[in-house]
């Protein structure tokens, strides 16, 4: 049933132009080493697409709520190519970090958002820099900005990229060592601020964000 749906965002997603530069794709580091990456929820709709560009044969776990909204989400991911965990910081949280432990353990990628699944929007919780200190991996931090979007009702406004838009990306990396003080939650929710200026605070209606939001 949901195959029709994968094909078009596909489709969809193949669309879009990344348009990133050289000392970002460095940032990314060796295939060979596992990243931590963290981004807004509502830049979810592109990270398929861009994981499958920018880290091609790697292979990514994404962390999914354990609701039964998820389920639904979790199922359009793998299909679309991405392993998922399922938890949340209010349901499982410490299984769910478990997994993404033993995810990073065997070498492979993993993501998540740390506004999820429920907000508030650009408000960091803890379970990416309590998986860094676990795990001693570095953490990728993620700004995806789209010239041409729609923005849905959502408790995040999510964005929904134009099709044949550009999504440009940027990248703040973190060590494990660099998220080990009191302020580290803080810091990370700065970052990914800064790294996705948004001038639309989040509000109640469907509407286009663009062009020049960036």
């Amino acid at each position: 049933m949901l195959w029709p749906l994968v094909a078009f965002i596909r489709l969809w997603g193949r669309t879009l132009r990344i348009d990133t530069s050289e000392a970002n794709l460095l940032l990314l580091g060796p295939r060979d080493e596992p990243v931590i990456f963290v981004l807004w929820h509502n830049r979810l709709f592109a990270v398929a697409e861009l994981f499958r560009r920018l880290r091609p044969s790697k292979r990514i776990h994404a962390l999914i709520s354990a609701s039964k909204d998820g389920a639904w989400v979790a199922a359009l991911f793998e299909l679309a190519g991405l392993d998922t965990v399922r938890g949340s910081s209010s349901k499982h949280g410490r299984q769910a970090l478990h997994g993404l432990a033993e995810c990073l353990a065997a070498g492979d990628d993993v993501g998540l958002t740390p506004d999820g699944p429920r907000g508030p929007a650009y408000k960091a919780k803890g379970g990416g820099v309590v998986l860094a200190r676990k795990t001693g991996v570095r953490s990728v931090l993620l700004g995806i900005n789209y010239d041409r979007a729609w923005r849905f009702p959502s408790w995040d406004r999510f964005y929904l990229p134009v099709p044949w838009s550009t999504v440009r990306v940027s990248i703040a990396t973190r060590t494990a060592g660099e998220l080990r003080d009191d302020d580290a939650i803080a810091r990370m929710e700065s970052d990914l601020i800064r790294l996705n200026p948004d001038p639309i605070a989040p509000a109640g209606r469907f509407e286009s964000a663009g062009p020049g939001v960036v």
